[in-house]
């Protein structure tokens, strides 16, 4: 190159980078910067807002929690199968089947009362293992404890006065429950319930 732009000597021109190429480097760092921040931010008015650490707050309340034993129920009151009276009717066509039952039911320690035919009410109207007829009061004890001799059986209630309660066997009927069977279901409804621990 000749005119005013030759060079002469050992000295070059310095060559430098474009400065647009920093400026735009520095903006995106500065923006990563900028979003982080306000993320951060926004995190931290979460935790104000919300209460902070769910898990942590959970901890703290399990701790508080007083660790007391859980009460227990008491037991459930049943009349004993000596304290029951049972009459004893037959409403199939089956002979000598009430007489068989209530003397199962004495060896049980049942009280046995009347034994026989079903009224005509029930005289071969029954199509379960049997039915068992008494007092409104006889729901929550003298029914709960025949009926764990015999499972299936229908509870119904009328106007009568006393205690006792009539045991007539229907179409379905074969067998009393075993006495196994009948001491544990007895068991378990007499079992005293664990009651619910205190929720902290």
């Amino acid at each position: 190159m000749g005119g005013k732009y030759r060079i002469t000597g050992d000295t070059y021109p310095r060559m430098r980078r474009p400065r647009h190429r920093r400026r735009l480097v520095l903006a995106g760092i500065g923006a990563v910067v900028v979003l982080g921040l306000v993320g951060w931010g926004t995190l931290q008015l979460i935790d104000v807002f919300t209460g902070g650490d769910k898990t942590a707050n959970a901890a703290d309340h399990k701790r508080d929690c007083p660790t007391a034993k859980p009460s227990v129920a008491p037991a459930k009151a049943l009349p004993k199968p000596a304290a029951i009276k049972v009459n004893v009717y037959n409403a199939t066509t089956r002979t000598g089947l009430a007489k068989a039952a209530a003397e199962e039911l004495k060896k049980r320690g049942f009280t046995i009362g009347e034994v026989g035919n079903a009224s005509k009410e029930y005289d071969k109207k029954v199509p379960g293992a049997g039915v068992l007829l008494g007092a409104p009061a006889a729901k929550n004890g003298s029914f709960t404890v025949l009926g764990t001799q015999l499972a299936g059986t229908v509870q119904k209630t009328d106007t009568r006065k006393t205690g006792e309660v009539d045991l007539i066997l229907g179409a379905k009927f074969k067998a009393f429950s075993t006495p196994k069977e009948a001491t544990a279901a007895m068991t378990a409804l007499t079992k005293p319930a664990p009651a619910p621990s205190p929720s902290c």
